[in-house]
């Protein structure tokens, strides 16, 4: 939606037409500032006191455009010029309310969605912006809840890799490793495995309560990497086990403390 302007009319001189009566934009425009708003023809000192002297024509405000323009101005011959002569005027809308951002001006244009997804409608909306041509001195600019989800995606993405880092940190003293941190940290893309296929099968959207999810769900496989990489370590450092052996071992050892963990987690959160 676009808030409607004001009507006004535009006054619009023929600069050739003027100057072959012998009249000049400025004489034109002085005029009309004349009889609309009042012209200043000096000041008036009473008892030390100065009182300005407007000349104005007399209820111009209501004066119909067709009156104005049958007011004379004198060319610069002293012959009198009808003003219809010289300017035309075209009915227009004015800016109810100028709005600025950064000292330019701004029309903001607004709508509501429904039954669609905003980041959809985005993209429809850009794609049809595409197609326009942007006048030299504009640009187009998409902002309001999508502007806002993208700044919230990216302050998201920031905090994931920094928590991905103080994660590694954590597991690179706890093990004293830097191999096995890793190990437990490319756990972590197979998980987006499953989250990409219900997203698709349910027709969801990649929003902020997806992302947020998706965090969740990191951590929980972090911690079931956890217990499978420590397990298959004290395996190869208390048993003797071979790496293979070790990992099966561990598999079939945690596979329910696992699987129970992860269930009761999803089960608490489907409310």
């Amino acid at each position: 939606t676009r808030s409607s302007g004001a009507p006004e009319d535009l006054v619009i001189i023929d600069r050739v037409k003027a100057a072959e009566l012998g009249m000049s934009v400025q004489q034109i425009s002085a005029t009309l500032e004349t009889v609309l708003s009042g012209r200043s023809a000096g000041d008036y000192l009473d008892h030390g006191k100065e009182y300005p002297i407007m000349v104005q024509v007399k209820d111009a405000d209501q004066m119909p455009i067709k009156e104005l323009l049958d007011l004379s101005v004198s060319n610069s011959d002293g012959v009198p010029i009808v003003l219809r002569n010289v300017v035309s005027t075209q009915r227009g809308e004015s800016s109810t309310v100028i709005e600025r951002v950064n000292q330019e001006r701004m029309i903001d244009v607004s709508a509501n969605i429904s039954g669609r997804n905003l980041s959809a409608v985005i993209g429809d909306i850009q794609n049809r912006l595409d197609e326009i041509p942007v006048p030299i001195g504009f640009s187009v600019e998409i902002v309001g809840d999508y502007k806002e989800q993208q700044e919230s995606f990216r302050e998201l993405f920031i905090g994931i890799i920094l928590a991905l880092v103080l994660i590694y940190m954590v597991m690179a003293s706890q093990f004293e490793s830097i191999r096995d941190p890793f190990i437990v940290m490319f756990s972590v893309p197979f998980a987006l495995i499953g989250v990409s296929l219900i997203l698709f099968i349910t027709g969801t959207t990649f929003n902020i309560q997806t992302y947020i999810g998706i965090i969740m769900l990191a951590g929980i496989v972090v911690n079931n990497a956890i217990l499978l990489v420590n397990t298959t370590n004290q395996l190869r450092e208390h048993d003797n086990m071979k790496l293979r052996e070790a990992i099966e071992e561990a598999g079939r050892r945690r596979l329910r403390p696992i699987l129970m963990t992860a269930l009761s987690t999803v089960l608490g959160l489907l409310p």
